[in-house]
């Protein structure tokens, strides 16, 4: 169930147009960025251009024109380098006019423009590219050819404004997902899958809270997400149950503990126990889902532990559980 998580950190080439970064801004240009909701990345709008609410980015819906923002983790830059180049995207339909280095406030990059004919319409695109820090930002820009609206000039000097802010409040990233977790028992968001999940994590010690992670490296993790559809009959949650904690992803060698109703809230639920190794680490972990039915759905809760931390990790996540509630 991890996975859900990062998709949205895992982009196709033909996705990954263009990236990118850079505090530094021409005088021309010289505002405030915006960063859209729960995005590291923000940039100064083109005249035009608005927060979209459709993803993490810009658009002028009149032009069908869009910026669109990824955030990657540091070490995705030197992959992106090696693979996107003239030949790999022009399989991915895209036809690359340049590229070429690019260096921004925030870090150094590459910049690849050219033009792409998609739904029978041409668009230049604009694939921006740059490390910052402890991530890889990436920006996409998609406008209809020789839309004189948004002109080369302009785009250049927007993506020049391009910044990335240090971290993103977690109470702004969980406005994302479409249920309220009002207790956080001292855990962190990690990552967000906007309207439907959130992963939550403890740290170990020392270890940097904006610096991506792997799952397996957090003393404790905690996924909810909100799902669609439930068994309609409780006789039915047994083996709903015991079916989503098999697609759990991240463990092996699992040994089940305890499996058993319980009411969450005011609502039906069901428990499961188990231990667990890591499939990363493979150290031993201890693993708990819940399941919290609703009316037209259900939510789903996996924690997975360092089992050395089990006993007071446990506690945290049933306070985190109890604090859960739909929007």
């Amino acid at each position: 169930m991890f996975a859900a998580t990062t998709l949205v950190l895992t982009l196709s080439v033909a996705l990954l147009a263009s990236v990118s970064t850079g505090p530094a801004m021409t005088p021309a240009m010289a505002a405030t960025p915006v960063f859209p909701t729960g995005s590291r990345i923000g940039i100064v709008p083109p005249a035009g251009m608005v927060t979209s609410r459709n993803f993490v980015g810009l658009e002028d819906p009149q032009k069908n024109a869009a910026i669109l923002f990824t955030t990657l983790p540091a070490k995705a830059f030197e992959a992106l380098d090696k693979s996107m180049v003239p030949d790999a995207l022009k399989r991915d339909g895209v036809d690359i006019d340049k590229r070429e280095p690019i260096e921004l406030g925030i870090g150094k990059g590459f910049l690849l423009t050219g033009t792409q004919v998609t739904g029978g319409a041409r668009y230049r695109k604009w694939l921006l590219v740059t490390a910052a820090g402890n991530i890889t930002a990436l920006v996409t820009i998609q406008v209809p050819d020789k839309d004189p609206a948004y002109p080369d000039k302009a785009l250049r000097d927007t993506l020049m404004t391009l910044a990335v802010r240090d971290s993103v409040p977690d109470a702004e990233q969980l406005s994302l997902v479409p249920f309220n977790v009002s207790d956080l028992a001292g855990f962190h968001v990690g990552e967000v899958l906007p309207g439907r999940a959130v992963m939550l994590v403890d740290r170990e010690p020392g270890q940097d809270t904006n610096e991506p992670a792997e799952p397996s490296s957090f003393k404790a993790r905690l996924f909810i997400a909100a799902m669609p559809g439930a068994p309609a009959e409780p006789s039915d949650r047994n083996n709903f149950a015991r079916t989503t904690f098999q697609q759990i992803i991240g463990i092996k060698e699992v040994r089940v503990q305890d499996a058993e109703p319980l009411r969450i809230g005011s609502q039906p639920g069901f428990e499961t126990l188990a231990k667990a190794k890591d499939s990363q680490s493979n150290g031993d972990v201890m693993v708990v889902q819940w399941l919290r039915f609703g009316t037209a759905g259900y939510l789903q809760m996996v924690g997975i532990v360092h089992a050395d931390a089990w006993s007071t990790e446990f506690t945290r996540l049933r306070t985190i559980r109890d604090s859960i509630d739909p929007r």
